[in-house]
């Protein structure tokens, strides 16, 4: 996170304003909830989970084990059971 000097970025009237709440410290202001990504969008770990997610599913509705996608993807029988069954297959 980036320090700006509000005096250079603000109109003198909304800075005045602000000063009545707050001088000489930090403030942090969080983005528009409407301008927030959700978990994972800027990373792309979103988009590699609903793929590796989505061959899960697929190899085991062919026929494999969950042990054998235990050991091919590095998880749990528990997670692997929260992938085959979970009733929301986008995630």
């Amino acid at each position: 996170m980036q320090c700006i000097n509000a005096a250079k970025l603000l109109p003198d009237h909304l800075l005045k304003e602000i000063q009545q709440y707050i001088q000489g410290e930090a403030l942090y202001i969080p983005t528009c909830k409407s301008k927030r990504r959700k978990w994972g969008e800027s990373s792309g770990a979103a988009d590699y989970y609903k793929v590796r997610n989505a061959e899960i599913r697929s190899r085991f509705q062919e026929g494999a084990e969950m042990d054998q996608l235990c050991e091919q993807y590095g998880l749990s029988i528990d997670s692997i059971r929260k992938i085959v069954y979970s009733k929301n297959p986008q995630s």
